[in-house]
């Protein structure tokens, strides 16, 4: 069985629409960096789908891949700021934490 290009677009969409929706309610550091993982996904979903679709899938699974990689490096920094921060304040939640003077 086939899946359409629209298949996919649907599906990126959504995680697009859940990942946004995540950053914009959730006030833990932790859910929003799986948003912005989630935001990361749907865009990594749409480059392998147009390639596939477009005729040359190379150039879209290596931005995908990029992609990937900067993801893995962003959340590593992000995750030992949140860890440092939570050292300090003993919290995570960002409308708590309003300034981060020490």
């Amino acid at each position: 069985m086939i899946v359409p290009l629209q298949g996919y677009l649907v599906v990126s969409g959504l995680l697009f629409s859940l990942g946004i929706l995540c950053l914009v309610i959730r006030r833990n550091a932790v859910n929003v960096l799986m948003g912005i993982e989630l935001v990361f996904n749907a865009a990594n979903l749409n480059l392998v789908a147009f390639a596939r679709y477009g005729g040359a899938p190379l150039p879209g699974q290596l931005f995908a891949v990029f992609v990937i990689l900067i993801a893995a490096a962003e959340v590593s920094i992000a995750l030992a700021i949140v860890i440092m921060i939570y050292k300090h304040f003993r919290n995570v939640n960002l409308d708590a934490i309003r300034s981060l003077k020490w």
